[in-house]
């Protein structure tokens, strides 16, 4: 049995003959555990050996001084390499093609027991581009929170609203990571469209921007928005290609701050109007944080900075209350941290490089509740958008997800307390999907887990921080608002 188990020839036949007879004419089977392991001792076998074996026969064939006509033989040979390809590419196919029914999460909502209350709106069923994000929009209006302000009241808008006509309004996506790992574009498209239709006619700016730090990532040095493989139902959709589609007639472009991470400048008030990064030298007591943020100007020549608001070369003063931030990080697994969801997308700000460089760097502080501080010191986000159509809920697995690891899940979910939208979505999305697919090692992505170093812990540390500047943000169910609607 030894002999036969170290044979690879014999342990692919086998795997062969066994997926064959075990798949037999009910193709779903091919999805069980032992058939992905057969198929994929079947590709290996097929490759390695059917097809040269086959390519060596028919040349064999055509050597030999036979009466069958060449002609034939040459055509039997290639159909018989074309056949073995063919079986051999679709088993291959079969054991790493994701999942692509969306597993159906049964969500439900549930009323506050306790004051104050954090809202969170989830939308269950949407695959972002199928008026997802116009059905959040209205969930959230039917319960008081509206997205367009405007000084009449109507359907999601009024004076509270979040986005006014003239905003300009930065959208901070995910685009470290290509495949499942960056924010899904569909969504991104109809986030656009949304504000675009403001009711009063929108006439300000939209800039699509993150920062992924110049390292690391997909190809190794940061960020990408022309990524040939994206999070899309259309996987050529960059988020490039999403902005280009509103070039024209609307001022909407993208900025990558990796661009600008490793320049150090100081603010326009200071005299300095080149494009970088403000850094505060300034150690935070309680989480270790250099507080740093961009500053740029626009495609379309407006002056930002991310903390201080939109700057007027004219009258040299800024303009804080016109500058909105919308928050749209993918939910997945961490490495290092377990979870990265709203708060930890904040790393998407900072500049880890300059912060490393004068001895404090930035990705060291997560784990301290260093992104509830810098939330707080430069721009805290006016609404939070998580991106869990396509989930990476392997425990430990995560930034980097590719399509082969994904899960669909199908649900977007919002709120202005980033806190309690990450603390729902790693409960109710990340680790019930950890725990439909049996994965090991799910305590670390569970929000209740308050173990030092967990990201249960850390995610209180960057509460206490926001608290700490008077935003309401809690890790309580007694004190959350879920309101679901299921498309």
């Amino acid at each position: 049995m030894d002999r036969i188990a170290q044979n690879a020839f014999i342990i692919g036949l086998l795997s062969f003959i066994w997926f064959l007879l075990r798949t037999g004419t009910k193709p779903t089977r091919a999805t069980y555990p032992c058939q992905k392991v057969a198929a994929t001792n079947s590709y290996l076998w097929l490759t390695i050996y059917v097809i040269p074996f086959l390519h060596t026969v028919s040349r064999k064939f055509l050597s030999l001084n036979i009466k069958m006509d060449r002609r034939k033989i040459l055509v039997l040979a290639v159909l018989a390499a074309i056949s073995g390809s063919i079986i051999s590419w679709r088993l291959y196919e079969m054991q790493t093609k994701p999942e692509l029914e969306p597993i159906k999460l049964k969500l439900e909502g549930w009323t506050a027991k306790k004051e104050p209350a954090s809202d969170v709106f989830v939308v269950n069923g949407t695959g972002g581009g199928d008026g997802g994000i116009k059905e959040l929009i209205d969930l959230m209006g039917r319960h008081g929170l509206l997205f367009y302000k405007s000084p009449e009241a109507g359907k999601n808008k009024g004076p509270n609203g979040l986005i006014a006509r003239d905003d300009v309004v930065i959208i901070k996506v995910n685009s470290q990571w290509n495949e499942r790992g960056g924010t899904n574009t569909d969504l991104l498209k109809e986030l656009i469209q949304a504000i675009l239709d403001h009711p009063d006619g929108f006439i300000g700016e939209i800039v699509v921007a993150d920062n992924g730090q110049a390292q690391y990532g997909s190809s190794g040095n940061g960020g990408s928005f022309t990524w040939r493989s994206n999070n899309a139902e259309d996987p050529s959709q960059s988020v490039q290609k999403v902005v280009d589609m509103f070039s024209g007639s609307y001022k909407v472009s993208t900025y990558l701050w990796d661009q600008i991470t490793t320049k150090r400048v100081k603010e326009y008030i200071d005299g300095d109007m080149e494009d970088g990064y403000v850094v505060n030298e300034t150690v935070n007591p309680r989480t270790g944080i250099m507080v740093s943020y961009p500053k740029f100007k626009t495609k379309f020549g407006t002056y930002i900075s991310f903390k201080m608001g939109i700057w007027n070369p004219e009258t040299q003063t800024y303009d804080g209350e016109r500058l909105k931030v919308i928050n749209v990080p993918v939910l997945k697994t961490h490495g290092t941290y377990e979870v990265t969801a709203c708060v930890k997308h904040y790393m998407g700000v900072v500049s880890d490089k300059l912060t490393n460089s004068l001895g404090a760097r930035a990705h060291d502080t997560v784990g301290t509740g260093g992104m509830g501080t810098e939330m707080v010191e430069t721009r805290f986000p006016v609404l939070n958008i998580i991106d869990a159509i396509w989930v990476n809920a392997i425990p430990n697995r995560g930034p980097r997800t590719p399509y082969t690891i994904a899960t669909r899940v199908n649900v977007i979910a919002a709120s202005t307390d980033p806190v309690a939208l990450d603390y729902w979505a790693a409960k109710y999305i990340l680790l019930k999907v950890a725990e439909l697919k049996g994965y090991a090692g799910r305590s670390s992505i569970d929000p209740d887990n308050s173990a030092p170093g967990s990201f249960g812990n850390w995610l209180r540390l960057s509460m206490e921080e926001i608290r700490l500047a008077g935003y309401q943000v809690t890790m309580d169910e007694d004190h959350m608002n879920v309101y679901v609607s299921n498309l």
